[in-house]
């Protein structure tokens, strides 16, 4: 299990554009449609990634409960299907029917999004304000598979809590740890 940190793209930077098909509704989005009033939270998951089984739970939980509240929660995968058929996108909407995710779980077949973003690994998170300026970055909390540690989702749940009631999100951002994304191989 390969334990890939973030790369911290810069806070501040917008948030790139796209056009990706969604797994689970068969309809195709772009960020606009998708945006949420008050913030947009990008998530770079996959399907076979252990890191992304063990918070699959907490993502529905967050999501529940944040979207009621103005944040629209996107999923997006950008594995290569090829070497990970597990990733494919049939595999997507199987695996959000049975994890119950409340939020499209997008295609990125290109690898453009993921490189856009600077997305490293599964799971990577990206919290946008209201003008999809990116405000908080990296980890879920500190839970990871084996370490003991109960998932909380306290670190992003605390970036989404103080943008809605207006205070400083935290400067002390830890970079998510997962998986690599499985990148395709270039000629």
């Amino acid at each position: 299990m390969a334990r890939t940190p973030s790369n911290m793209l810069a806070l501040g930077t917008r948030a790139p554009g796209f056009t990706l098909p969604d797994t689970s509704s068969g309809n195709t989005y772009t960020l606009e449609e998708l945006q949420g009033k008050k913030a947009t939270l990008i998530m770079f998951i996959c399907n076979h990634c252990p890191f992304v089984k063990h918070v699959n739970k907490a993502l529905v939980s967050l999501a529940n409960t944040y979207q009621q509240k103005g944040i629209s929660f996107i999923a997006i995968s950008s594995n290569d299907v090829e070497n990970y058929p597990q990733d494919h996108p049939d595999k997507m909407k199987e695996t959000a029917r049975e994890e119950g995710y409340p939020f499209p779980y997008l295609y990125d077949e290109s690898q453009e999004v993921a490189r856009a973003y600077d997305a490293a690994c599964t799971p990577d998170f990206f919290l946008f304000d209201s003008n999809l300026e990116l405000v908080y970055r990296g980890q879920l909390d500190d839970s990871r598979p084996g370490n003991g540690i109960p998932v909380s989702g306290k670190d992003l749940e605390t970036a989404m809590k103080n943008l809605l009631d207006g205070l400083p999100i935290p400067e002390l951002q830890k970079p998510s740890i997962g998986c690599n994304i499985k990148w395709k191989e270039t000629a």
